[in-house]
């Protein structure tokens, strides 16, 4: 018998433990070398188990659900053993005998790994689901279509409900949204936040992208959105006012050299932040593809670690969901995040007439121990000023 062990991967020295989902093999059943196994999830990424060679899976040591820690021993794989062969069907029934009911199909459990991820998420068994795929699959939009309540009853744990008749259900956090919310308990505990606020017209920058869209999509592959204009602002801001881009770290304030962008994308785990690394070395055509791909992989739960961690600034993009105006909370330890909001058509007076404009509300966020006023205010104009005429952003001026 030769004995191969899976392992947990070596995690980032800021993630100390981790969780392991739901194993996709069980005992006795064969595996493929490279074959995923399991799926281990961190505080900020999901990560696959890939089986270290071909054979038989003997033993499962952690279970699903169960916490490890880096290079902890998961299952055993006997590299010499072969499984078991599949019990063969019984003999058809002579002819003559009475035909018998057409058995129900059963209900397929089988959920592809996106969904899985989603319907560990809700805490619902794939086998509660009626899957819209190929042979009943559970695909992606099923998981994200599903609830507690849409689950089938029988093999699911019923919902508690009270004597009124109103349904509870108690589900634990993941680890990702466990960590936000103590990252975001920790930023309002641990900065002084304090937010400002400006308007911006988008006329300019929506005229730009309409005459050039189709050329520009054409050329690189990609769409021409807005989200690239405000990445190129916010690094033309920060370079005017380094102090923007810096952070605390004990009594002494780190002035980064550098702009490492992050950018909020929403996923089926929660809000994942992916960093834009050196933005200003970027094209809008460079930006606009990365934004693309993490947007992606964010749904696919496919983004590294490396890829989440780090950034010196963020952007968070409410307006895509229709946001008018927030206040945005900083992402430690950085010192300052650029919330976006919906451009709508608002009447604004211009040369003392009220013109409808596009208007798009800005809202800088900032750690006023180290950012006075004067610079978070002055950053925001700055942006204002580079969205409102981009040829700036080409001139840098």
């Amino acid at each position: 018998m030769a004995i191969t062990e899976v392992l947990v991967p070596q995690l980032s020295e800021s993630i100390s433990e981790a969780t392991l989902l739901n194993w996709k093999k069980q005992p006795g059943e064969a595996v493929q070398a490279d074959e995923i196994l399991i799926e281990v999830e961190t505080d900020k990424v999901v990560l696959e188990v890939p089986a270290p060679a071909s054979g038989v899976l003997s033993e499962i040591v952690k279970g699903d659900g169960s916490t490890v820690t880096s290079g902890e021993v998961l299952a055993r794989i006997d590299t010499d053993a072969k499984a078991a062969p599949a019990v063969a069907p019984a003999a058809e029934a002579p002819a003559a005998a009475a035909p018998a009911a057409a058995p129900v199909a059963a209900k397929s459990s089988v959920a592809s790994p996106a969904a899985g991820k989603i319907l560990s998420e809700k805490g619902i068994d794939p086998a509660t689901l009626e899957g819209t795929g190929r042979a009943g699959r559970v695909t992606k939009g099923d998981a994200l279509n599903a609830s507690t309540a849409s689950a089938s009853a029988a093999p699911a744990a019923p919902v508690p409900v009270n004597l009124d008749g109103r349904p509870e259900q108690r589900v634990p956090m993941s680890r990702l949204r466990a960590r936000v919310a103590e990252r975001l308990l920790q930023s309002q505990s641990e900065n002084a936040i304090l937010t400002t606020f400006n308007e911006v017209n988008m006329q300019a920058i929506m005229d730009l992208r309409k005459k050039y869209k189709e050329a520009f999509e054409k050329e690189h592959g990609v769409k021409l959105g807005f989200t690239s204009f405000f990445v190129k602002a916010a690094v033309a801001a920060l370079k005017r006012y380094p102090v923007v881009n810096a952070s605390v770290d004990g009594k002494d304030i780190i002035y980064h050299g550098y702009f490492d962008i992050g950018v909020a994308v929403g996923s089926p785990r929660g809000l994942v932040v992916p960093i834009l690394r050196n933005a200003d070395q970027l094209s809008l055509a460079d930006i606009e593809k990365q934004i693309a791909e993490f947007g992606r992989r964010a749904q696919d739960g496919k983004l590294t670690l490396d890829e989440l961690t780090g950034g010196t600034f963020s952007i968070s993009n409410g307006g895509v969901f229709g946001s008018m105006l927030s206040t945005p909370i900083i992402n430690p330890p950085q010192s300052a995040i650029l919330g976006i909001h919906a451009t709508k058509d608002r009447p604004v007076a211009e040369n003392g007439q009220v013109v409808i404009r596009p208007m798009n509300y800005l809202a800088l966020s900032y750690d006023h121990r180290i950012i006075d006023g004067r610079e978070a205010v002055l950053a925001l104009v700055a942006m204002k000023e580079a969205l409102e005429d981009p040829q700036r952003l080409l001139l840098s001026v």
